[in-house]
């Protein structure tokens, strides 16, 4: 990883944080720090504080590729796995890291509020690896990995789907809806629609083997049914989308509630899994994020119709290049844009991993494009 030179500093405010490529490298690039524009003011009354500021704008610069001009940090954990718009200003977003839900405004590094998740989810003090999430109307539904951790154990509180209204005002919320769903793995498994795929023995690995089980995306269809995305396992090199026909019915706490599934979708992705799918607002198909099924490996963007026989094609994907993008939301009155969010909890500073530094010195990146 490139060694970067420290940001500029004047009067204890940081300023625009500025970086020097190594010899290697004959690109010089700047980014900015929680806020694009030339000139960032934050006060740091205690040494504390500007230690956690210093390694927070270290890290926001860590990772060449993303553009200056679009790339931001907003504070909160370095996981970001999930988020959808709330209106045209706040979006919220969950991390695999923790069960708490942020609301931020645009443009501002801070939360601007929090849903903690951890006893509607009856997880005690495990993360439940939330990792997507979509708007129905003003529900949002969220899902969690469903798989086992990286040492192949049995994790139950990654079993979990369940649901969000949509509080609206000026400063938009969310709040738990409903009663969340533990049993959709082993629908998976015992789907007659899916038997082909074998995710029961999939379920059996770690999510990262060959052939192991992690979701990572979900989307609305018009009919208020979802898409979920896998990001494993990848069947024959194709990414797999199964359909969810019930989701509203699954968050109830009608008694024998089973989830239904359409027949499974495989996707020609070159090879990746599904990391981010999202339905277009203008309603002619989906964006998707395409990943690698183990943690090394290129991400791309792609639109596809939402026919099940069409290919989807590639984005231009340049923009992604030193970028994680496990998020992808379309902004409400955006005209267009699209809003990733970059996984970072792997980026090492100073040897140090993102995730492991104090919450007051993590951050995770966001970059708007323009397909």
């Amino acid at each position: 990883m490139p060694r970067w030179a420290g940001p500029c500093w004047a009067d204890a405010r940081v300023t625009r944080c500025r970086y020097r490529s190594p010899p290697s490298d004959s690109s010089s690039r700047c980014c900015g720090c929680f806020e694009p524009q030339a000139r960032i003011s934050m006060p740091l009354p205690h040494a504390f504080s500007m230690l956690s500021a210093l390694a927070l704008t270290l890290f926001a610069g860590s990772a060449s590729g993303a553009p200056a001009s679009a790339a931001m940090s907003y504070r909160g954990p370095c996981d970001a796995s999930a988020a959808v718009a709330l209106d045209a200003d706040h979006f919220v977003v969950a991390g695999d890291e923790d069960n708490t839900l942020r609301i931020y405004r645009r443009g501002r590094p801070e939360p601007v509020g929090e849903a903690p998740l951890a006893a509607f989810l009856d997880s005690g003090n495990k993360e439940s690896d939330l990792e997507a999430a979509a708007a129905v109307g003003q529900r949002i539904y969220w899902i969690a990995s469903h798989g086992r951790n990286s040492k192949g154990k049995v994790r139950p509180d990654r079993q979990r789907f369940f649901a969000t209204d949509i509080v609206p005002g000026a400063q938009p919320g969310v709040t738990p809806a409903g009663t969340p769903y533990r049993g959709l793995l082993d629908d998976l498994a015992a789907a007659p629609t899916l038997a082909g795929l074998r995710l029961g023995d999939a379920a059996r690995l770690a999510p990262e083997a060959p052939g192991g089980l992690n979701i990572e995306g979900l989307a609305a269809m018009p009919d208020g049914s979802l898409l979920v995305g896998f990001r494993n396992p990848v069947p024959n090199g194709r990414a797999l989308l199964v359909p969810l026909l019930n989701p509203a019915e699954l968050v109830t706490a009608a008694p024998g509630r089973k989830a239904r599934f359409g027949e499974p979708i495989l996707l020609e992705l070159r090879g990746r899994g599904v990391r981010s799918i999202e339905r277009a607002l203008d309603g002619r198909g989906y964006w998707i994020v395409a990943g690698p099924a183990a943690d090394a490996g290129a991400f791309t963007l792609y639109r596809w119709s939402g026919q099940k026989h069409d290919a989807p094609r590639i984005v231009d994907s340049s923009e992604l290049v030193g970028f994680r993008p496990e998020v992808l939301f379309e902004p409400l009155g955006g005209g267009g844009t699209l809003q990733l969010l970059s996984d970072d909890g792997g980026v090492v500073t100073n040897g140090v991993a993102c995730k492991d530094r104090p919450m007051a010195a993590q951050a995770f990146r966001s970059i708007t494009l323009q397909p």
